[in-house]
Formats: C-alpha cells, structure tokens, sequence
C-alpha cells in the first residue's frame, strides 16, 4: 500500500470508527430512550415533559453546541459542514424551545438540587468540548450530536404529537456526509485522538443526561407510591 493509499485508508478506518461508535454508545441504546420513545403507561407525560424539558436546559440555548465550535474552526471544509450543522441544529433549537413550552412545567420531582447541579455539569462539559482548540476535538463531538440527534429527536416527536405540535423536518447532516468530512479533513494521528475524545465525551454526556432521566422518574413514582 503507498503511503497515499495508507493515509486515505486510516482516514475511512476513523470515519467508519465514528459512526460505529455512535451506534454502540449513542443514547438510542439507552433503555430509558427506549421507553420514552414508546411512551407508554400514566407517567408517560411527564416523562416526556421532563425529558423535553431537561433537553432544553442542555441544548435549548443560543448559541447551540455547534455554532459555539464555529468560533475555533478556521476557514474552510470542516467550517462549512460546522456552518450547515449550525443552521440546522438552529431550527432544531427552536423546535426544543417551542415543544417546552407546549408540554407544560417542569414535572415536580424530588432531588431538585440534584439535577440543577447535573446540568451545570453537562452544560459545561458540552460548551468546552465545542470551544476546544484541539484539532479535531470540536468536529467529532458535533459529528457525534448531529449523528446522535435522530434518537433524541424521535423522543422529541413523540411530546409533540401528544400535544398537537407539528414537527418540522429535521435537517442536520446525515451520517455519510459527517463521514466525508472526517475523512477528507482528520488525516493525522493526534486529529484523529482528538475527534475520538471529543465524540466519547458527548456521547457519555448523553447518556447521562438519560441517567438522570430515569432517576428522576423513579424518584417521582416513589414518591407518588407506585413502586
């Protein structure tokens, strides 16, 4: 294999690493995802409520995560695909804003302290991932979030439908051109890190933003004496 031949193949192997990694630890294998996209049962609002809702508090503001990256990417490829992601992630931003208020309040749940703390956490975790300077860093955290986003956004779907809400189409880039960019733009090893660590980071916050989901539904059920 040449040595141009070997960099364009470690360039697939990374793109093809990224959306295996999503698969296997993006939310949509999370079992609270899972019942929340089925929505069943009497706690079924106010799950979904206080999923929308804590969704909000981490990805409802502006700017969003990836318009935030913008501000460390120079000029060219991986701009343009972060420009694109951005505006699209926008609409998506504004859906969130307006199914929050759809839903109602915030469910009452006890450990309220708790979880304003958790999300300070993650709201922070996240700002920095996107603010990193790291090449390739603030690529594969919003490569994984735009490839995570469909999961998260069938949940979205779900709340709107209960409550009469149109859900506008959801825009941001598929997989295959997320994979374009990562191969023709993270060619180098320490990028390559980089776009790794950055993509397991928002992937972990992810997740434990479900975590803390089903905590606070089972905090309430008990509290109500359902289990």
């Amino acid at each position: 294999m040449t040595g141009n031949a070997a960099v364009q193949h470690e360039a697939a192997s990374v793109a093809e690493a990224q959306l295996a990694r999503v698969a296997r630890e993006g939310c949509g294998t999370h079992s609270w995802v899972q019942a929340l996209q089925k929505a069943e049962g009497h706690s079924a609002a106010r799950n979904l409520a206080d999923a929308v809702h804590l969704l909000c508090q981490i990805y409802g503001r502006h700017p969003g995560m990836i318009e935030l990256a913008l501000s460390t990417t120079p000029a060219g490829p991986v701009r343009d695909w972060m420009m694109g992601a951005a505006d699209a992630f926008e609409r998506e931003r504004l859906f969130l804003v307006r199914l929050a208020s759809a839903v109602g309040p915030l469910p009452s749940t006890p450990g309220a302290h708790e979880t304003e703390a958790v999300l300070l956490a993650q709201r922070k975790a996240v700002e920095t991932l996107a603010r990193s300077e790291r090449e390739g860093c603030s690529l594969g955290a919003a490569t994984a979030l735009a490839a995570d986003w469909p999961v998260v956004r069938a949940i979205l779907d779900r709340a709107a439908l209960r409550h009469g809400l149109e859900s506008p189409a959801c825009v941001l880039p598929g997989e295959e051109a997320s994979a374009d960019i990562i191969r023709n733009e993270v060619t180098s090893p320490g990028a390559s890190r980089a776009l790794a660590f950055g993509s397991e980071q928002l992937l972990l916050q992810q997740r434990g933003l479900y975590d803390l989901l089903e905590a606070r539904a089972h905090a309430r059920d008990k509290a109500d004496g359902i289990v």
